[in-house]
């Protein structure tokens, strides 16, 4: 801050102004007009008017430096805008990039630049990939649009995100396995108890090819597909991924993923939980293990309906059950409807097969018996407008699919071939289905206590959400790149988001829904005025203010003076952890 001045006749007046760099240039800036000479003497009562906007310029200049000068903004009704001038940007990036740098996520990328020897900003590039996946989720070429809307602008061209994915591709494991140690730095992983689960993607094209078959899509697209795998500490923030063909049985995809947990993550004890859909006798028996020095268990769904058939009795047999810290034994016939609708009956025993010994845990609620009931009514109710539809009704054995309830008669009662096919729903399909309900059971190698193996595995869901996230919130689908090492640097992108944003919300308690979050984040706008600083645009409320307690900043001010947000941006770039 400086003292100016202009001279016009006889009079002077005196101004107080700054430099400030706007577009790559120095540019004088008034900030405040004090007036002529003759009228400060006469405003102030001084005799040295001079003397008196210099004392002036001081107090403005130890204000700035404390952050409590008042900011005055000039407008002009009859002033154009300039032309292309950005004014509005987003800072909710801000509290995602505090968390990107607290992972050591910019170390990482500095370190595979520095292996590969180019000159382009790879950690730019890689960080404005994860924001705008989480903030406004498009193709690459939108995102590198969209990352222009942040405080901060991009250093890099579009055609360098190209090459970069190429790059983070090829580097996956390397990256899975450093974030994951950098972030044991940050805080304790609770990794004792882990879990996996698959999911596939679409891709919008109608050729195989690659990675990219045809297989069982969960949203019954009939496009082709690419698997994940996905492996999640028992807090819910992701560990490894791994990506394979569509057309693959999931089953054979967790052992190569786990094996590099071994080996590149220095994990050697935990438990791997499982639905049923993954819980082949390989699976298990390779999480039967302990040499002394490393130990691996499991504890997997069990598919009733797929169990031997004197197992299945022994699960459907009424009697013979208990209640968690009860010794009195109970018979389902017997149980109140009203009075224990919220209790979870159990009963357990071990089985052998193929040498594997395991306790099977089988669980019984009429709260949960209710709840299939409910699904599969209105499944049914489905299955009965699809068979008004004739022949646009097919037959489906696939679990949840209403078609399964759909059978066909293409002959006559004599025999004979029909001249057309008579569709209609099986009464028997549905009360073999009713036998089932309620029933829900799990194995494990464990020899823990029932009830603490069963709330392990109620955390199942976690895993769920956080393929429901990448699918909806981040919209990892449809798939937009086509080859297959930018395939890979799409889902890297998409797993790291996935745990920058796990942090983020951990940082809030578990306390707002994930689309209340970003909604926020998104709507945290500012006005910038040059010179002068940014205006927050956005509603402040209970969520704004818990992110600012959480992260150390304020953005909630009438206004940020432009030194205080650069502040700001080089704090969460370099963040105490």
């Amino acid at each position: 801050m400086r003292l100016g001045w202009s001279k016009k006749g006889n009079s002077i007046s005196y101004f107080a102004q700054k430099t400030i760099y706007v577009d790559g240039k120095n540019k004088s800036q008034v900030i405040k007009r004090f007036g002529s000479e003759k009228y400060i003497c006469q405003t102030y009562g001084v005799t040295d008017a001079k003397a008196w906007a210099k004392e002036q310029v001081a107090l403005m200049d130890k204000a700035e430096k404390e952050g409590t000068s008042p900011v005055s903004i000039e407008f002009s009704a009859v002033k154009d805008i300039e032309l292309y001038q950005q004014r509005c940007f987003n800072g909710g990036y801000l509290f995602l990039q505090q968390i990107y740098h607290e992972l050591g996520i910019d170390r990482i990328s500095k370190a595979v630049a520095k292996k590969h020897g180019f000159s382009y900003n790879l950690n730019a590039i890689l960080s404005r990939l994860i924001y705008t996946r989480i903030l406004y989720p498009s193709s690459k070429l939108s995102s590198y649009e969209a990352s222009r809307r942040f405080i901060e602008q991009p250093d890099f061209e579009l055609h360098q995100i190209y090459r970069a994915l190429s790059v983070l591709a090829g580097e996956s494991d390397y990256i899975q396995s450093r974030l994951f140690k950098n972030s044991l730095k940050l805080s304790g992983r609770k990794t004792g108890i882990i879990y996996y689960d698959c999911t596939n993607f679409y891709f919008e094209i109608e050729a195989a090819e690659e990675d990219k078959q045809y297989g069982l899509s969960k949203e019954n697209r009939p496009l082709p597909i690419v698997e994940m795998g996905l492996f999640m500490d028992a807090e819910g923030i992701p560990l490894a991924f791994s990506i394979y063909p569509g057309n693959q049985n999931e089953q054979r995809s967790m052992i190569p993923l786990e094996e590099k947990l071994l080996q590149n993550f220095d994990m050697s004890q935990f438990v791997v939980c499982t639905d049923a859909g993954l819980s082949s006798f390989d699976n298990r028996k390779f999480n039967d293990f302990d040499d002394g020095k490393s130990a691996r268990s499991f504890i997997t769904t069990q598919s009733v309906k797929k169990m031997k058939g004197f197992l299945k009795a022994w699960t459907l047999d009424p009697s013979g059950w208990h209640l968690w810290g009860d010794t009195k034994t109970y018979h389902l016939d017997e149980i109140n409807e009203g009075k224990d609708k919220e209790k979870i009956f159990y009963k357990s025993r071990w089985i052998k097969e193929n040498g594997l010994e395991q306790q099977l845990i089988v669980t019984y609620s009429i709260k949960y018996r209710d709840y299939l009931r409910k699904i599969r009514d209105g499944q049914v109710e489905r299955a009965l407008k699809k068979v008004k539809q004739g022949n646009s009704a097919v037959e489906s054995k696939r679990q949840n699919d209403p078609k399964r309830f759909i059978k066909a008669d293409h002959a006559t009662g004599d025999g004979e071939i029909a001249d057309k096919t008579r569709y209609y729903v099986d009464d028997a399909v549905i009360k073999e289905e009713e036998r089932y309900d309620g029933s829900y059971a799990v194995c494990t190698n464990l020899e823990d206590d029932p009830e603490a193996i069963i709330k392990i595995n109620k955390r199942r869901w976690e895993i769920e959400e956080c393929f429901r996230i990448m699918k909806s919130e981040f919209e990892a689908r449809p798939v937009y790149v086509q080859r297959k090492d930018r395939i890979q640097a799409h889902f890297i992108t998409c797993f790291i988001a996935l745990i920058v944003y796990r942090y983020l919300e951990k940082r809030l308690d578990d306390k707002y829904t994930c689309s209340q979050i970003i909604a926020t984040l998104q709507d945290m706008n500012f006005l910038r005025f040059e010179g002068k600083g940014y205006i927050p645009t956005y509603t402040r409320t209970e969520l704004t203010d818990a992110l600012h307690a959480a992260f150390g900043f304020t953005t909630s001010k009438e206004i940020i003076p432009a030194k205080k947000m650069r502040n700001i941006c080089a704090q969460t770039k370099n963040p105490v952890t």
